[in-house]
């Protein structure tokens, strides 16, 4: 079982404890920049996912807003509701947040890159001691420099289904460090098309076809195993008739894991979940998944919506 310890503040009381009490208020005190990014040549996965922890811990640990000065594009696109476009407002939201908890650390478990895009997949804890939030990064780079970002972020709850945490890998070998490359495009069709059956069409049979007999849940809410999975889903989509999952937003896949980003809208009319799922595959079946959601919020501080 998870520690028993609490959560922390979550994403909107940091904000609002550093002085930026809404989107709109952060929008008020930093310049935003709507200009679009063209597509790069340069593709360098391990320099960009380097440059991507390297951002990502030192402003959120280090308060190192140069660090954004290096490797962040002035025009940057940002899907995260809370943060305005452009390198500035990156830089007031991460410094008033370290500012505000000194102490923080941005926990990274596993990074994938593939062509310009990467997945940090993080436990950030912003006060010693609490539970912390689940966090999943997608960073677009253009050459050398991050040209667009999007963020979902759970925060993480007292227990689990199943005992297993958030973040660790359960099933062997027992590594964060994605596996051999070779298998990338293979891992990449087969989790695409799980998605598609088991969530976008609600196929509850691609789970004994396509999943494991030793699955690996982490999902906190849903109990280990297939039957775990199966049970889990069948109530929720028993809950939500009317649950539509939307196709693939991006893929990023890298060795023997694969994330989705995807939008899920449980009814018509209502603004949904961003969701990030990240699946391991060894043998040609899914045998563990994490995952982080989060509610769309009613406002943005950006017009690029979180996906």
């Amino acid at each position: 079982m998870t520690p028993t310890t609490p959560a922390g503040p979550a994403f909107v009381d940091v904000l609002a404890a550093a002085g930026l009490t809404s989107p709109a208020a952060v929008a008020a005190q930093v310049h935003i920049s709507r200009k679009r990014v063209p597509a790069g040549d340069a593709v360098r996965p391990d320099h960009h996912k380097a440059v991507a922890v390297a951002v990502l811990k030192g402003l959120f640990e280090e308060g190192d807003t140069e660090v954004v000065d290096r490797h962040v594009r002035s025009d940057l696109i940002q899907h995260n509701p809370f943060v305005p476009d452009g390198a500035e407002a990156l830089k007031e939201v991460g410094g008033a947040i370290h500012e505000q908890f000194p102490d923080a650390e941005y926990g990274v478990k596993r990074v994938l890159a593939q062509n310009d895009l990467v997945l940090v997949h993080s436990h950030l804890v912003l006060t010693p001691g609490t539970r912390g939030t689940a966090v999943a990064d997608i960073l677009r780079f253009q050459g050398e420099r991050i040209a667009e970002h999007w963020t979902v972020a759970q925060e993480v709850p007292e227990s689990t289904a199943h005992g297993n945490d958030m973040f660790s890998t359960v099933s062997r070998p027992q590594t964060n460090e994605p596996g051999p490359a070779w298998l990338t495009l293979h891992h990449e069709k087969l989790v695409a098309k799980v998605y598609d059956r088991l969530l976008v069409r609600k196929d509850l049979a691609a789970v004994d076809e396509l999943y494991g007999p030793e699955l690996h849940q982490h999902n906190p809410n849903f109990p280990g195993g297939l039957d775990g999975v199966k049970a889990g889903l069948g109530d929720y989509f028993a809950t939500f008739p009317q649950l539509v999952v939307s196709p693939p937003k991006r893929i990023i896949a890298e060795g023997d894991i694969v994330a989705v980003h995807g939008h899920g809208v449980n009814r018509p009319g209502e603004r949904g979940m961003a969701i990030v799922d990240l699946f391991r595959v060894l043998d040609g079946k899914i045998v563990e998944h994490w995952d982080v959601l989060q509610d769309v919020p009613e406002a943005s501080a950006n017009d690029n919506t979180m996906f």
